[in-house]
């Protein structure tokens, strides 16, 4: 029916999250309608990102620059590490304001039914972070889910030898809930209502 750079175009789009083959379409479509003022932004933005976005050496998280600018802000407090599961994750905290500290990503929960396990996580980072004594509580800030919850208690066991505080955020998070689909306010009781496990 169509040519096969706009059957290219609408298959990509319907690989992002969110979209399917319908949404694919009727964004392609809307990109090939609007080339000027939607599909030539969108692909120098895409171009930029490429050539500039990197991960930071220090959280994981992404910026423009080696170090981001969450880890570089000095009126963040340095006691404090929140650690979560993804990048979208920090950026739902980031979003509710509620957090001032520093963050570590791990990059995924373990989990034996996908094959995940520790050394397919940020984990060795996280502790030679901690094992600095620089920080003074760990927040773990990991999603609801059976998945989250073995990543927490695997941490708290790994971290057990060490004279941290540390904390799980209070589960206001829905069961089963991941922090990227929760509302600002939800975020900011779950930061504010964490407890010492």
């Amino acid at each position: 029916m169509n040519g096969p750079e706009i059957q290219q175009l609408i298959k990509l789009l319907s690989k992002l999250p969110g979209l399917g083959p319908r949404s694919g379409r009727r964004a392609g479509l809307a990109l090939m309608k609007e080339k000027d003022r939607l599909l030539l932004p969108l692909l120098n933005a895409m171009q930029e990102a490429h050539s500039k976005v990197q991960t930071c050496i220090i959280c994981g998280n992404l910026d423009t620059a080696e170090i981001c600018t969450i880890c570089q802000d000095p009126r963040r407090d340095r006691e404090i590490l929140c650690v979560v599961e993804e990048i979208a994750d920090l950026w739902a905290l980031e979003r509710s304001a509620s957090f001032r500290g520093h963050y570590h990503i791990l990059g995924g929960t373990l989990s034996a039914l996908d094959g995940r396990g520790p050394d397919d996580l940020n984990f060795s980072s996280l502790f030679n972070r901690l094992s600095s004594g620089d920080y003074k509580e760990v927040i773990l800030a990991l999603g609801a889910t059976m998945e989250g919850q073995t990543t927490s208690h695997y941490i708290i066991d790994c971290l057990n030898p060490m004279d941290l505080k540390v904390t799980i955020i209070a589960h206001g998070v829905p069961v089963g809930g991941e922090l990227d689909y929760l509302d600002d306010g939800t975020l900011t009781a779950a930061l504010n209502s964490r407890r010492v496990v």
